[in-house]
């Protein structure tokens, strides 16, 4: 059973090539854990054409005490707080998301990376980093 499960694992990892020498297939991975509080209660949008999204913001924090970097150090501790925005297009997380998630609550998002561009109101150009919620929200 271990050596199938190898296997399998070493699979995965091997590329995957086609018929056509030019085209080499790869696996990769874009995997995204974030523990923190909701900012705001998930608003549910929807564009002409498309299916809805259920889109809020989400704060992580990363503390570290200042000093000589030992570990009896009595320095100040900083805090940084770091703001992500969090998408979600699956049907049935989407529909969860929206009804259950409020301000405050402390939650768990796996999901991926997407960086996108939009224009703003003064048609300038500006990128956006989201987080596209794809398996689960504890």
């Amino acid at each position: 059973m271990l050596r199938n499960a190898s296997a399998q694992i070493l699979k995965q990892f091997v590329r995957h090539r086609t018929t056509d020498t030019n085209l080499i297939l790869e696996r990769s991975i874009n995997r995204v854990q974030l523990l923190g509080r909701v900012g705001q209660d998930p608003v549910m949008r929807q564009v002409e054409g498309r299916n809805p999204v259920t889109i809020f913001s989400m704060a992580t924090n990363e503390m570290w005490r200042s000093g000589e970097g030992e570990p009896t150090s009595t320095g100040d501790v900083s805090q940084k707080t770091t703001w992500h925005r969090i998408s979600v297009f699956k049907p049935g997380l989407r529909d969860v998301a929206y009804q259950y998630v409020k301000k405050g609550s402390r939650i768990l998002v796996e999901g991926k990376l997407d960086y996108g561009e939009y224009m703003d109101k003064n048609n300038v150009r500006r990128q956006a980093t989201t987080i596209i919620a794809a398996s689960r929200i504890y």
